[in-house]
């Protein structure tokens, strides 16, 4: 029996038993109590870091909670849907993850420029602001890689607008640190509270609302009460939705699993049969400043347990490969399987997605072919990711909901 209450354990088997705690409670308590950040006694399903490397799949859970409770669940699952809005909306304008990066860099730059800002971004990370809640936040993200998802709004609001840090690096520091840290949900909800997602709206959070949602645990003083212009492009319109490749059945093929996706089971379901397997972990390619081990550590189990549960079906196993050297030991990993084409689950736009690009040219010189599979549940809802949340759910809510309980497309 898994005993949920140890830390996160990155089993397939603990994210099952963390869904089934959860379960009960996904509908009318979720939807009462879900902004509040209550510590321990939060209702949080603590699914998020499953579900960003998909141990766990966003279709088979909101097929459990909508089999439990019906339409009642229909606010968890909205929340869900954030995630896959972010990432279809991602993949339309990719050039808004090319400015978050440059900014990054670019951020860096005034913080070894700018006099007393190096200070105030040192205390900030390390939870030393004196700001109530603030600091508290901060060290609970270094310490545990969690953080409730309104703490997150109201730390990126009093990062931006009553520090006047560079937000880039606040949602660098976040994708440090952060066990669930997705860069398109991480990039998109910090624009979206610097008012560069939706123009005129940015998100200033108040001592009055830290108060209420936190039941008095915290009371900020001296928060900003308005919102400062903050760099950075609007985001450009919509162009099109990628689509993934279709693999030959005929030659021999390998597969390339990776930290964004270790549910391969859709693929050998639908006749994928590898020669060999090989995983690829580049947590470090997340920020120019250093990963907290924590994650490596966390996607060393994942995968650990991944080979473990599909033992059989995925020929031999090699790596995990990670570190500077990995497209070599890559490449000559497909030199030694024989493979005229490796299969890989579809990497959505971030760090991962730029290694697999520059692992596809260097295995086209060897006339290897990389094909980036795209599951189901992602070609059939990123491209209604055109505008505004909002109308993305509405669009696809209903389907969602009436997924089959065994989805885990």
């Amino acid at each position: 029996m898994v005993d949920i209450n140890l830390p996160v354990s990155p089993s397939r088997q603990h994210g099952l038993a963390l869904l089934a705690r959860f379960v009960p409670r996904a509908a009318e308590d979720y939807a009462q109590l879900r902004n509040f950040d209550l510590g321990a006694e939060s209702v949080s399903s603590r699914l998020s870091p499953f579900l960003r490397h998909r141990i766990l799949t966003e279709p088979e859970v909101i097929a459990t909670v909508s089999r439990e409770h019906g339409t009642q669940a229909s606010e968890f699952v909205s929340q869900m849907l954030w995630r896959t809005y972010w990432k279809g909306w991602l993949e339309m304008r990719p050039s808004v993850w090319r400015e978050y990066r440059s900014g990054v860099l670019g951020a860096r730059k005034r913080i070894s420029s700018e006099f007393g800002l190096d200070r105030t971004w040192e205390m900030a990370c390390s939870g030393t602001t004196g700001i109530d809640g603030f600091d508290a936040w901060a060290r609970q993200l270094v310490d545990t890689g969690h953080l409730h998802n309104h703490a997150r709004l109201w730390f990126a609001s009093i990062w931006i607008f009553t520090l006047r840090l560079p937000w880039e690096l606040g949602a660098d520091f976040f994708l440090r640190h952060l066990l669930d840290g997705d860069p398109a949900t991480n990039t998109l909800s910090w624009r979206w509270v610097a008012g560069l997602h939706t123009p005129g709206h940015a998100y200033v959070a108040s001592a009055a609302n830290i108060a209420r949602f936190t039941e008095g645990r915290f009371r900020p003083a001296d928060l900003a009460h308005a919102a400062h212009a903050v760099s950075g492009s609007i985001g450009p319109s919509a162009g099109p939705c990628p689509q993934g490749g279709i693999w030959d059945r005929g030659v021999p093929t390998a597969l390339l699993l990776h930290e964004d996706d270790l549910s391969p089971e859709w693929l050998l379901d639908a006749g994928l049969r590898p020669v060999s397997t090989a995983f690829l972990m580049t947590p470090e390619t997340r920020s120019p400043l250093g990963v907290s081990p924590r994650i490596g550590a966390f996607l060393n189990s994942a995968m650990r347990d991944c080979a473990a549960r599909l033992s059989g079906r995925i020929g031999g196993i090699h790596g995990p490969v990670n570190g500077p050297r990995a497209q070599d030991a890559l490449v000559a990993w497909a030199r030694q399987s024989e493979a005229r084409q490796i299969v890989t689950p579809f990497a959505p736009i971030g760090p991962l997605s730029e290694q697999l690009d520059l692992l596809a040219k260097r295995l086209a010189a060897e006339n290897i072919l990389l094909i980036r599979a795209m599951r189901p549940y992602d070609a059939e809802y990123w491209p209604h990711a055109t505008h505004g949340f909002f109308r993305f759910r509405d669009a696809v809510i209903g389907r969602a909901m009436a997924q089959p309980p065994d989805g885990r497309s």
